[in-house]
């Protein structure tokens, strides 16, 4: 008669431990690259880019303003110019890299 999954599972586990076997795949094994690093950051910047659009999609349709308004706002706010300048390389950063990096993957 066969085994059940559970034991399969309970002796391959046995096995591992006693061997001192690492998980696999264990990221300490992997030694990291330029690619890696920048495949990482394009899911990223991708991640960020959807999840920005989308916020910005439901904002412009449930506040109760148009747009100028709120540019108004962030206006009247007189923040300086290096939070200004800070805010908008965190808004075109992930939208250039992620951009460029993927006509880079295509050629």
């Amino acid at each position: 008669m066969g085994t059940t999954a559970k034991e399969e599972m309970v002796r391959f586990w046995e096995k591992n431990t006693k061997s001192h076997r690492p998980l696999s795949p264990h990221i300490t094994i992997y030694k990291w690259s330029l690619p890696m690093a920048m495949s990482i950051t394009h899911r990223g910047t991708g991640v960020a880019l959807s999840f920005g659009v989308s916020l910005f999609g439901l904002a412009a349709l449930l506040l109760p303003e148009q747009f100028p308004h709120y540019l108004a706002l962030v206006k009247s706010l007189s923040l300086g110019p290096a939070l200004i300048c800070s805010a908008k390389f965190a808004l075109a950063f992930p939208f250039c890299y992620h951009t460029w990096n993927g006509i880079r993957h295509l050629v």
